[in-house]
């Protein structure tokens, strides 16, 4: 079996020399501004760089790619007000982006903050508290100095390349990323993984061979991890009551355990690089048709908020029409949604079971039970009959068309049958377009990333192998 050539893909997914300079001078220059700024304006506040960049664990995928977020905290000390903080945080970090003539746009964490996109960069303006321990803790983002200082103080300098490659494997294999659309892998918990198992190597031996659900690592020997109940714990090393791998879903975490033994088994360098994805109109029509199932696209207009809350109302709109069907007894095969984060959202619906019978058997009560049993023979009258201990009745169905069922639930009189966010319920009510699949791929020429969600999701596990 031919040996991994460790060092040629670093070169490849490793900021070079020439890069981490360009992003340090950046960091440096905009850090200086802040602090002269608040200096010169009496504001108690000072910046400092933080995240991956601090570290210098950051992915790149080669020279001029500029995919280094940049992190640069405004830490105020703890007396505080939070009112203070905020203006003043938001304000600094705003001159800093004008000064610069990028463009900026507000964010929201445990509170409001600054995305500035300087030089072809995204830099995050954040400001937070100076904590020295968690005791102190007044919100989330209060964590992430504590967290640079541990990682810098802890990781080796050649255990950098071992969390490069960590972040680049799950990168490749979609897991990577703590985000609500992703649900994978947060960088600083790639990076206490290195520090617990010491290899890349090592991180993938023991989750493809150790790992299952409930899993427990412990750093600092808290004693905490019990107190957890998510598919991974990972204790804190700054905060004994906080699990870093929160955020991780069982689906991802299953999803690089599976990888990481295909990985071990193949060998293949190919897993640190992304998969072009064979998407066309013609395969994806053909694949749909062999399936012998009814799958309906619903779309209609992004609402304008920021992605961290529109991936959540998406996903919970989502589910509550999947929930909906089954009650009223179509059998579905899955779901998936996707949406550009700007003019459009898509939600996919696919079902084994889409036609049913204009009449159902509705239980009720058994024949012993006098009070309901009279209850139940008033309702329904001669349509009753005992089936085992128990009352049945023949009654008609209101929805015997699923598209109908959910076409109805979306209308103005019936939108209280489904559970999603105010933003989505606004703009589905405004207009929205619900077809069949093959239907809607007729209809309109549908953009490359459409097509590569839809491949994805007719072959799930398209980024887990390579052979």
């Amino acid at each position: 079996m031919t040996k991994i050539d460790y060092r040629k893909i670093l070169e490849d997914i490793k900021p070079t020399e020439s890069e981490k300079k360009k992003v340090k001078a950046l960091s440096d220059y905009l850090i200086n501004f802040i602090n002269k700024k608040a200096g010169d304006e009496e504001i108690y506040a000072e910046a400092v760089l933080v995240g991956s960049v601090a570290k210098e664990t950051w992915l790149s995928r080669g020279p001029g790619s500029d995919t280094a977020d940049v992190d640069i905290f405004i830490k105020f000390p703890l007396n505080t007000p939070l009112d203070y903080l905020k203006k003043n945080g938001i304000y600094l970090g705003q001159e800093c982006i004008r000064n610069m003539e990028g463009r900026h746009e507000f964010r929201y964490a445990s509170h409001p903050y600054i995305t500035g996109i300087i030089n072809g960069y995204e830099i995050d303006f954040v400001p937070c508290y100076d904590i020295e321990k968690s005791k102190q803790l007044k919100s989330a983002v209060d964590r992430t100095i504590p967290h640079t200082i541990y990682v810098q103080d802890n990781l080796k300098k050649e255990q950098i390349d071992e969390v490069i490659l960590l972040k680049g494997f799950m990168e490749s294999v979609g897991t990577y990323g703590s985000e609500f659309k992703v649900g994978g892998f947060a960088g600083y918990l790639c990076e206490l993984l290195i520090l617990h198992y010491g290899t890349f190597q090592e991180v993938l031996e023991a989750a493809s061979e150790e790992w299952k659900p409930g899993y427990m690592i412990d750093l600092r020997k808290y004693g905490t991890a019990s107190n957890f109940d998510e598919p991974l714990v990972v204790v804190d090393p700054v905060d004994p009551k906080r699990n870093v791998a929160a955020a991780l879903s069982l689906q991802k975490m299953s999803e690089f355990m599976v990888a990481s033994r295909n990985f071990l088994q193949e060998q293949s360098s190919t897993y640190f690089y992304p998969r072009e994805i064979p998407a066309d109109l013609k395969t994806i029509k053909e694949e749909l048709e062999k399936r012998g199932t009814k799958t309906l696209i619903l779309s209609f207009k992004t609402p304008d908020i920021p992605a961290d809350a529109l991936y959540p109302q998406i996903k919970k709109t989502e589910k509550s029409m999947m929930h909906l069907a089954e009650r009223e007894g179509f059998k579905t095969q899955g779901s998936d949604s996707w949406t550009d984060e700007k003019e459009k959202v898509l939600i996919l619906l696919e079902f084994d079971v889409w036609m049913l019978p204009k009449i159902m058997k509705h239980y009720g009560p058994p024949v012993w039970s006098h009070t309901h049993q009279q209850k139940f023979l008033d309702k329904y009258k001669n349509k009753t009959w005992v089936h085992g201990d128990k009352w049945v009745a023949e009654v008609g169905r209101d929805f015997t068309d699923v598209q109908l069922l959910l076409e109805a639930a979306l209308s103005e009189n019936k939108i209280g049958l489904l559970k999603f966010g105010k933003h989505i319920k606004k703009e589905i009510l405004e207009e929205h377009q619900l077809i069949d699949l093959m239907e809607f791929l007729e209809s309109e020429t549908t953009q490359k990333d459409v097509l590569e969600f839809l491949y994805k999701y007719l072959h799930k596990n398209w980024s887990l192998w390579r052979t």
